[in-house]
């Protein structure tokens, strides 16, 4: 799997020191920043794609959970450090990964990257895809995707049984997370089944009487692998 980008952000240099140790120990842990100002933090975000934030709750220039509102349709994802065990709920609320009670232990920190690994990273395997939508999981066989939309943060997943599930993943992770020899990018907000894939016509393929633009850096690929 790719890299977790992380960062921290805590008011206390001590429990920022801790989580920086613990994050050098995590080999697929990549480690960019930390901050004593959430302020500087939400700086930081507008221009770094980062995975994984673990934020503390109770900071005097910004409380975590406003903090977290304020990213909440973004695609990275919480792990609360806190040591007041009463914001658990709230946290949770904010459909945050997990929530560390302080002092945190190295094990308990493993614990929690694990949760980000197994539960809201889409799961690759030779027949289908797991991805998270709100607070629900769904099972999808690769065989029953016609293809993905990308809408802004979200995509949407196009079944074959005319359902569409939205997640809130990024169309450049699924391209390396999907089989190659079954799913193609044709377009910069579009992935497609190559099995359901019916013509060609100019510059869209035609895919259960839909028509979905191939755009011109695409197109040659396009061609070659799927006619």
């Amino acid at each position: 799997m790719s890299p977790i980008r992380c960062i921290i952000i805590d008011d206390e240099e001590l429990a920022r020191k801790l989580l920086e140790t613990y994050a050098g120990k995590v080999e697929h842990l990549e480690y960019k920043a930390s901050f004593e100002n959430p302020l500087e933090a939400l700086s930081f975000l507008k221009k770094n794609d980062i995975d994984l934030i673990f934020l503390d709750i109770q900071m005097p220039e910004l409380k975590g959970t406003d903090f977290a509102e304020l990213i909440l349709k973004s695609n990275t994802r919480i792990i609360f450090t806190t040591a007041y065990s009463e914001y658990a709920l709230e946290g949770f609320e904010l459909n945050a990964l997990d929530y560390l009670l302080k002092p945190i232990t190295f094990e308990r920190f493993l614990k929690a990257i694990s949760k980000f690994e197994n539960k809201l990273m889409p799961s690759k395997d030779t027949t289908g895809i797991t991805v998270k939508s709100g607070y629900d999981l769904y099972r999808l066989e690769y065989r029953d995707i016609f293809y993905i939309e990308s809408d802004s943060e979200y995509v949407h997943y196009h079944m074959a049984d005319g359902k569409k599930i939205m997640s809130n993943q990024s169309l450049k992770k699924l391209e390396e997370l999907l089989p190659s020899n079954m799913f193609f990018r044709v377009h910069r907000s579009y992935i497609v089944n190559k099995t359901w894939v019916k013509a060609l016509k100019g510059r869209d393929l035609l895919i259960n009487e839909v028509n979905i633009p191939v755009s011109d850096s695409y197109y040659e690929t396009v061609r070659k692998n799927m006619f």
